[in-house]
């Protein structure tokens, strides 16, 4: 009565769009961070993230980095450093110094950037497959220890 067809599962590549781990206020963290999930940074953050998923950077948070790249960036504290991103936005509190690239972006009155932005209407995040990535030991460091 009823065909079975052999549909293949969807390949599960979509960003995720909200917070599973948090850095809270008052942690202070030195590292890499990548893979997938949404992460939301309350504390001080120094290093490389690399996330398929949602970063949101909180009023206390401040994220010190050469690059950050993900799909959807939130910015309602301070970070210094380069953005590579599908979808930024800054909040009234948020400060960003360093360039962006981005294919779309919003901001609140009262944000601040100082740097260039350029729009795409494709982003390429270059990310790499989070089961490629090295254990969280190896790429994480609490305040710069091994």
């Amino acid at each position: 009565m009823f065909k079975h067809r052999n549909v293949p599962a969807p390949v599960q590549n979509t960003p995720v769009e909200r917070v599973t781990s948090v850095l809270g206020p008052g942690i202070n963290w030195s590292g890499n961070l990548s893979g997938s999930g949404g992460v939301r940074i309350e504390g001080t953050f120094e290093g490389e993230i690399a996330i398929r998923g949602l970063v949101v950077i909180g009023e206390t948070g401040r994220l010190t980095c050469e690059t950050l790249r993900a799909n959807s960036v939130v910015v309602a504290g301070a970070l210094k450093g380069n953005i590579i991103t599908e979808k930024l936005e800054i909040r009234s509190t948020g400060r960003v110094w360093g360039d962006v690239i981005t294919g779309a972006f919003s901001t609140e009155e009262g944000a601040f950037l100082r740097g260039q932005i350029r729009m795409e209407e494709k982003v390429e995040l270059n990310l790499a497959p989070a089961e490629e990535n090295s254990s969280a030991s190896e790429t994480l460091a609490v305040n710069g220890d091994a």
